[in-house]
């Protein structure tokens, strides 16, 4: 039985622990990476930034593949092999110490993480129902947001120490984390791997499959949301409007607590591919207007009204973003050939690295530098891809619909 915080008993609730014990580490690893390998391995910022970027261009390419490795031998084995692998790169930061091996250990991280989200999907879609999956996924989400708050709390008493120490132990708790959440996928029941290809059938079908890369490429636009909160509006915040500081802080704990509180309440909404369409609908416009929101916070005017404006503006943001999660999750599987789950669930998820990779540039660019007309230019591209998923969508059903035979 199902309440407001935790999914069902089995393997929904062993999901929901595997993505808690990861996502905590995850959380103290975001707060402190950048700094530990800038204070203390010596780096520069721009050689940090170049590796990152080299790593999730690296893997978002990599999580296809995996992901049809996952339908072929089996998501769960894969699954636990790439948490293991994710753990082993995470624990080399406490011994690198040179750019060379710090390029490596991101490139073989985020392939990791790329290809450890198509398997884990894929296993998800074979061991919870169809009609029960982006509750489930709600619920994932929802643990997730819970864990990084977590995990940032511990990343924060890490930064107030402040010695090498307490960074090499963040990185030891992210590692341990992992292995923990592998430990606990493979308690998760077997699903059996997919017969061979077809005479015929192309290695890699998802690459072919036109429709399916079209909504791909709208989730990913869609996804562009992703950078605001942890770069595009602080850097608005401190540079546009009269609002103090600390409200970059309020906004991203209020943001995490709402997703946490309410997406599986807003999940409920979704079951099917209609009430998906409609969600991701209504998230364009509500994304859209939070855009507008923010932009009239830099407007002249006292600091407490331009405060208020942004917590609207954050409020509006994640009702956004718990709605587009809901509406994607079913897409991505509704649509998806249940024998190539893996391949395909490698292919939309690359949508997440290419916003990390692409997002930030694009999002500064339109909101720093070209202001008010750059926030309303972007709440019209994401309003556009959301309205634009229902025709998508309505192609790549109708391309995956078996041809009706006439008799001669």
């Amino acid at each position: 039985m199902t309440n407001r915080f935790l999914p069902a008993p089995g393997a929904p609730r062993r999901l929901a622990a595997a993505q808690l014990s990861n996502s905590v580490g995850d959380g103290a690893y975001y707060v402190c990476s950048a700094l530990y390998f800038t204070r203390v391995v010596g780096l520069s910022p721009a050689q940090i930034g170049l590796a990152l970027t080299l790593a999730w261009a690296v893997g978002s390419v990599a999580g296809v593949p995996l992901g049809a490795l996952a339908d072929r031998r089996g998501p769960r084995g894969l699954s636990v092999l790439l948490a293991v692998a994710t753990a082993c790169s995470v624990a080399s930061f406490l011994f690198i110490r040179s750019y060379g091996a710090f390029l490596c250990a991101v490139v073989l991280y985020a392939v990791s993480q790329c290809g450890l989200a198509a398997a884990r999907q894929a296993l998800l879609a074979g061991v919870v129902a169809p009609q029960e999956r982006t509750g489930v996924l709600a619920h994932l989400q929802s643990t997730l947001n819970a864990g990084l708050a977590l995990g940032a709390a511990l990343g924060g008493l890490a930064l107030g120490v402040g010695t090498e120490r307490a960074y090499l132990s963040v990185f030891a708790l992210d590692a341990v984390g992992f292995l923990v959440c592998a430990a606990l996928l493979r308690g998760l029941p077997l699903v059996a791997p997919v017969p061979g290809r077809a005479a015929g059938e192309p290695r890699l079908a998802v690459l072919r499959d036109r429709p399916y890369a079209l909504v791909t490429l709208l989730n990913a636009v869609l996804l562009l949301r992703m950078p605001l909160l942890s770069l595009a509006l602080p850097l608005w915040v401190v540079q546009r409007t009269t609002a103090p500081g600390w409200v970059v802080s309020a906004l991203f704990v209020l943001n995490t607590l709402a997703v946490t509180l309410f997406q599986v309440r807003l999940a409920r909404k979704v079951g099917d591919l209609p009430s998906a369409g409609r969600a991701l609908r209504v998230s364009g416009l509500v994304t859209a207007l939070s855009c507008a929101v923010f932009a009239a916070a830099a407007l002249p005017g006292p600091a407490w009204a331009a405060g208020a404006l942004l917590v609207v503006g954050a409020l509006l943001l994640s009702d956004g973003e718990m709605r587009q999660s809901a509406g994607s999750w079913q897409i991505g599987f509704a649509l998806a050939p249940a024998e190539r789950m893996g391949q395909y669930q490698g292919f939309f998820g690359t949508g997440v690295p290419v916003a990390r990779t692409l997002g930030p540039l694009l999002l500064t660019t339109l909101v720093v530098l070209w202001g008010i007309p750059g926030w309303l230019l972007l709440g019209a591209l994401l309003l556009s891809a959301s309205y634009a998923m229902g025709p998508a969508v309505r192609w790549a059903r109708s391309a995956s619909a078996p041809a009706v035979r006439v008799p001669a």
